[in-house]
C-alpha cells in the first residue's frame, strides 16, 4: 500500500458489558480471546502508525495490552452503555488518542474483535478504498441470504394469521433469483477520513462498500462462538 504521509489510527473497540454472552471480548475462540484475535491480526499489517483498544474494562485492557494493542485511557461510562454509539465511542477514542500521543491522525480504521474470521486483506482493500481511491468512508458488507431479504421476511398480521413483510409484492418472489441483492455489515472492518468522523459526524453515510463473498460470522449469540470455534479449527486442520 501507498499510503503517502497519511497517518492511520487503528481502534479496537471491546466495552466490559454484554447482555447476550458475558465478557463477550475476553471470550476464547481457537485458543485466543476475541479482543487478541484482532491485536494480532494488525500487526500483519505494515501501514498502522498507531493501534489502540477502547474500552471501559481493566481486564480486556490488560488483555489488549498482551497481545500489542496500547491502552493510553479508558472509555467513559457514558460511552458504554446499551445504547451508547459506534460514533461517539469512535469520536472519543480518536481525539483522546490526539491529544495523548500529540499527533494528528488522517484516517482511522475500526475492527470489532466479535468478528474474528476477518483476513489482512479485507482490512488493506478497506483502507485502499480511502488511500487511494480518494473515498471518504468505506464499510465491509456480506450479502443477505435469500431467505432473509425482505421479498422472504414473513409478519404475522392483526388476525394472527402469516403475511408477507412487504405486502402482495412478496407474492411474486417466489425463486430466489428474483429477489435483488441486499447486503448488511458484517463488522470485519470500518475506514474513515479525519473530516468524515470528526467534522460531518458520519460513518455509513456516503461510505463505499467492500463486499466480502465468503462466511463471516459476527458474534452476538453463543452458539455463535461455537461456530467460529470449529470453523477457526477446521481451517487449522486444513493448513
Amino acid at each position: 500500500m501507498n499510503k503517502t504521509n497519511k497517518k492511520i489510527l487503528c481502534v479496537v473497540p471491546a466495552r466490559g458489558g454484554s447482555k447476550s454472552i458475558p465478557r463477550k471480548n475476553l471470550q476464547v475462540v481457537a485458543g485466543v480471546s476475541l479482543v487478541g484475535r484482532a491485536a494480532l491480526i494488525i500487526q500483519e499489517l505494515g501501514y498502522i502508525d498507531r493501534a489502540i483498544v477502547s474500552t471501559d474494562d481493566i481486564e480486556i485492557a490488560e488483555e489488549a495490552v498482551k497481545y500489542g494493542l496500547e491502552a493510553p485511557f479508558m472509555r467513559p461510562e457514558r460511552l458504554s452503555q446499551d445504547l451508547s454509539t459506534s460514533l461517539d465511542m469512535w469520536k472519543h477514542a480518536w481525539i483522546s488518542a490526539e491529544n495523548y500521543y500529540d499527533e494528528i491522525y488522517d484516517v482511522s480504521i475500526l475492527l470489532e474483535p466479535t468478528s474474528p474470521l476477518r483476513r489482512p486483506e479485507d482490512i488493506t482493500t478497506t483502507v485502499n478504498k480511502i488511500i487511494n481511491e480518494k473515498y471518504a468512508a468505506a464499510v465491509t458488507v456480506s450479502k443477505n441470504p435469500a431467505h432473509f431479504t425482505p421479498e422472504k421476511t414473513l409478519v404475522i398480521n392483526l388476525e394472527g394469521e402469516i403475511d408477507y413483510f412487504i405486502g402482495s409484492e412478496g407474492k411474486a418472489h417466489h425463486n430466489r433469483q428474483t429477489i435483488p441483492d441486499y447486503y448488511h455489515r458484517n463488522g470485519v472492518c470500518y475506514a474513515v477520513t479525519r473530516d468524515h468522523l470528526l467534522v460531518k459526524n458520519k460513518i455509513l453515510e456516503n461510505s463505499c462498500p467492500v463486499v466480502i463473498d465468503r462466511q463471516i460470522v459476527n458474534i452476538d449469540e453463543p452458539f455463535e462462538l461455537d461456530l467460529v470455534s470449529w470453523l477457526l479449527g477446521n481451517k487449522t486442520k486444513k493448513a
